[in-house]
This record gives structure tokens, C-alpha cells and sequence, in this order.
């Protein structure tokens, strides 16, 4: 009987703890996969544009963590575009950050990053403000960061425009 209640109370952890851990990964992709964000562009709000990149697949033999699409980098304001997506997952951030070829070995946390804040939606234009007095020509990239399990999602390097 206890050798029963033991292998009972086992089974209900490990059963638990199982679920939990599908439940993170499999919740994205029912309940926010569908969510497209349709952010619009202020012009003069924005400020004239900086900087412009694409989003890459950074490890192509990562299925889950990817992403594509165009960011544009105005004066004041961070802009990915229309055909901006990523695969979806818990706690993505989008950050600027000071380094021109950002990989998964890329210790992304020990950088002076800026988060310029949650990711709004896994697809779709979306806007995000530069704070005031940050030196915009000092952030060579633009990343999706899963903060949660402290993972690269997908970099795009920027170029700079004259």
C-alpha cells in the first residue's frame, strides 16, 4: 500500500511538471499565434529615419527560435514592419543592442543593452519608443530576446544610413 501512494505521488509530480512544461510552449501557438499587430507610423512623431535592417534566422537548425522581416530605426521611435514575425514563446523583448553580429553564443545580457519593451504580438508592424538621449548611432543591432530562458530569437544588424 505505501509503495503504491509513493509511486502515485511520483507519477503526479513528474505528470505535473510535464504539463507545465508543454503548457509554455504549446499556449503560444493556440492562444496568441493569431495575433497580428497592425501598429501605424506618425511621421513626424518618428523623426527621420537612422538606421534599417532585416530580421535573420540566427540558428537555422533551431526550428522554434526564428524570425524574419524589417525593423526600421527612426530618431525617436523603433518600427518593425508588416512583414515582421517570430516563432512565438513566453516574455519576448525587443533590444537595442551595441554589437554589429549578434549570434546565439552572443552573451546578449552582458551588454548595455536598452529594452525598448514586451513584444506587442508575434506578428505585424509594431512601434516602439526610443527613450530620450539614447545614442542611437552606438547600437549596431536590433534583437527579440526571450527574457524568460535568456534566448536569442532572432537578430537583424543595422545599417546606417548617410
Amino acid at each position: 500500500m505505501r509503495k503504491s501512494i509513493v509511486i502515485f505521488i511520483v507519477g503526479a509530480l513528474l505528470g505535473s511538471a510535464a504539463g507545465f512544461a508543454l503548457g509554455i510552449f504549446v499556449y503560444p501557438y493556440i492562444f496568441l499565434a493569431d495575433i497580428v499587430a497592425a501598429d501605424q507610423l506618425d511621421d513626424k512623431a518618428a523623426g527621420k529615419v537612422v538606421a534599417d535592417g532585416m530580421f535573420i534566422h540566427a540558428n537555422p537548425k533551431d526550428p522554434i527560435h526564428h524570425g524574419r522581416g524589417k525593423v526600421t530605426v527612426y530618431q525617436n521611435l523603433l518600427r518593425l514592419g508588416s512583414d515582421f514575425e517570430v516563432g512565438p514563446g513566453p516574455k519576448y523583448h525587443v533590444y537595442l543592442v551595441p554589437e554589429r553580429n549578434v549570434i546565439p553564443s552572443t552573451n546578449v545580457e552582458k551588454t548595455m543593452f536598452v529594452d525598448l519593451g514586451r513584444l506587442k504580438a508575434f506578428k505585424g508592424s509594431q512601434n516602439y519608443p526610443v527613450p530620450a538621449g539614447v545614442d542611437l548611432a552606438r547600437y549596431e543591432s536590433v534583437v527579440i530576446w526571450c527574457e524568460q530562458f535568456g534566448v536569442l530569437i532572432s537578430p537583424a544588424a543595422l545599417k546606417f544610413q548617410n
